[in-house]
């Protein structure tokens, strides 16, 4: 994927105050340590340093907000980069500059695969600047980059639904399973339970049927007898 990054350092022209002399002098300073590469990395804390003097004396300077923002950006400090951009942006007022300040800002959102932002400070760029060729490669880099990663969160997203309807058939295959498998074992149980219920033999039903029949025998005889004694009282009564 390629992008471009304008790190271009902005000089001071037009000064008339003793603090714009102050500021100017340290953003040069800060210029020459970023253009010097014999030791970049150490240049680049020395060149921020600068450009931090030239904030102290002149907040308003957006110069060397933006030239900070470069030296932080090549640096790695990606975030803080960011911040000095956006500081810029609220204090530059040429339209070339704020080309350029947009620009990196779209490049960094860009990077972050933030698009849509990207987008917005790429148009920011080309209407400070239309023709900024570089400015308008990486918009409609930046245009295909969301449209396909709106089409994968697409994907994402039915994929997911598919995953979740693939689940709940699965949570309700198991519950069925678990039904049968429960009605099973309670048949089986029941079978094991008859299965150890003794048999009754044919000499312990006989024995019992003629336990049953005298029973019986003995009830008639005692109601026979009752009838008896009910007569004779009968009887006695009539004497």
């Amino acid at each position: 994927m390629k992008k471009f990054l304008i790190l271009i350092a902005m000089v001071v022209v037009g000064v008339s105050v003793l603090n714009a002399q102050n500021d100017r002098d340290f953003v040069r300073r800060g210029n020459r340590l970023l253009r010097d590469s014999v030791d970049r990395q150490k240049n680049l804390d020395k060149a921020i340093v600068q450009y931090k003097k030239a904030i102290e004396y002149n907040p308003s300077c957006a110069i060397a907000h933006y030239n900070m923002g470069n030296a932080l950006l090549l640096g790695g400090k990606v975030q803080d980069a960011m911040k000095e951009y956006e500081q810029a942006s609220r204090l530059e007022k040429d339209s070339r500059r704020l080309s350029d300040i947009y620009h990196n800002m779209g490049v960094i959102l860009q990077s972050a695969k933030q698009f849509d932002k990207a987008i917005e400070c790429y148009k920011q760029s080309l209407r400070h600047d239309p023709s900024n060729d570089e400015t308008r490669y990486n918009y409609v880099l930046c245009q295909r980059q969301l449209k396909d990663q709106q089409n994968d969160n697409n994907q994402d997203d039915n994929n997911q639904d598919k995953d979740n309807k693939q689940q709940q058939q699965q949570q309700q295959q198991q519950q069925q399973q678990d039904k049968k498998d429960q009605e099973e074992k309670k048949k089986e149980q029941q079978q094991q339970q008859q299965q150890q219920q003794p048999e009754m033999s044919r000499e312990n039903a006989e024995q019992m049927l003629k336990a049953a029949m005298q029973r019986e025998k003995d009830t008639q005889e005692k109601v026979r007898k009752q009838q008896q004694q009910s007569n004779r009282k009968r009887l006695l009564k009539q004497w």
